[in-house]
């Protein structure tokens, strides 16, 4: 009597099955720490100037456990990033290196293949697991199966110098999964680096009050403004290390400037509601020093620092929108590099005509702004 086909057909290929498959509940796979942390990074972690900075190493283990003997081959799923390296966000990068496997209670190599099955494309004791491939426990150059195999892993992740200048804070995190496809069981692995800007931090002598003193009415034009006598003050930055940044200006009276611009702030108002007047602030680069750096200029930009114009050496107003750069370089490179910097910042008021405002009581100058750095 013939046998129909279809009944012979799986007979056949349960004889030459080239691996072992176990079902989910027969096999037990780990990770021995599922996150994997990096820390909180800034600019003042700066060990030299290469284009990318070493974020540094991370250890874990996995462990696949089966109740009879399996393939043992385990493959990492992430995006890659270059031959040998997995995407990390934006302008990151890592690379997984496994090390001192044991199956069975006995050391062995590990094989890098590229799918199950397949044979080995390099073999050693310690490698790269590569993007799209596989680890396997061999021994002479051949695939083992067995019912406990461990390994050791390390990952080393980097991050492009570019990376780091950010101007805030930022939590970076990828994932990757850990196949055991034989065993049908996977597990997860995420990688989080935290990046902060470098800490600056501004200063103004004499607490960054300025008194005009006691003014009469004599002072004062009834039909035009006037200039007053204009005043100094120093203004320090200091950075924890060296930084590109750049200065805006918050006007905390606003509305209340008679003039309204980009450079002007102001003076409060009277007892009528009378906007009283204005003032500047002004930086003289003939006044700034940083570091150790030569002459500087100045450069400012009304994109919010993707494009800067050239480098110049008169005074510049810090402007409440315009960003304003300190650079030893003549060229439209952006803003220096600085750590410490030192500057004159010019305050010059200007007074509403008198005819303006309501005399009956004394007025006061109530000016008031805060200065912010704005980290590129």
């Amino acid at each position: 009597m013939n046998l129909p086909r279809y009944l012979l057909l799986p007979l056949a290929l349960s004889a030459f099955t080239p691996f072992a498959w176990a079902s989910a509940d027969e096999c037990q796979f780990n990770l021995s720490q599922p996150v994997l942390d990096y820390g909180l990074m800034n600019r003042a972690i700066r060990p030299d100037s290469a284009p990318e900075r070493k974020l540094g190493e991370r250890q874990l283990s996995l462990s696949l456990s089966c109740s009879q003997p399996t393939d043992m081959s385990v493959f990492y799923r992430a995006m890659a990033a270059t031959a040998e390296r997995f995407h990390f966000a934006e302008r990151g990068s890592y690379q997984v290196r496994v090390h001192d496997a044991v199956l069975d209670g006995q050391p062995v190599e590990i094989g890098l293949i590229a799918g199950v099955g397949q044979p080995p494309a390099v073999t050693a004791s310690n490698l790269i697991w590569r993007p799209a491939h596989g680890v396997v426990p061999v021994q002479g150059g051949a695939p083992l199966h067995g019912r406990t195999f461990s390994a050791q892993i390390e990952l080393t992740a980097w991050v492009q110098e570019q990376g780091m200048q950010v101007r805030d804070a930022v939590t970076w995190e990828t994932t990757g999964v850990f196949d055991a496809v034989t065993a049908g069981r996977t597990r997860e692995a995420t990688l989080r680096a935290r990046f902060a800007p470098a800490a600056c931090e501004p200063g103004l002598s004499n607490g960054g009050v300025v008194a005009f003193g006691t003014l009469s009415k004599n002072d004062l034009s009834p039909d035009k403004s006037t200039r007053l006598p204009p005043r100094s003050l120093n203004l320090r930055v200091g950075c924890d290390a060296p930084t590109s940044f750049a200065l805006i200006m918050h006007d905390n009276r606003s509305g209340s400037a008679t003039v309204d611009s980009d450079i002007h702030y102001g003076l409060g108002k009277d007892n009528r509601n009378n906007n009283i007047g204005l003032y500047s602030l002004n930086v003289d680069p003939a006044s700034t020093s940083a570091d150790g750096l030569g002459r500087l200029h100045l450069i400012d930009s009304t994109t919010g620092g993707m494009a800067w114009s050239t480098a110049g050496s008169v005074s510049v107003p810090i402007s409440k929108s315009r960003y304003l750069g300190f650079t030893d370089n003549l060229g439209m490179a952006g803003p220096a590099l600085i750590q410490n910097l030192s500057t004159t910042v010019t305050v010059e008021a200007v007074i509403a005509p008198t005819n303006s405002l309501d005399l009956s009581s004394a007025i006061d100058l109530d000016g008031a702004g805060t200065i912010e750095i704005i980290y590129l």
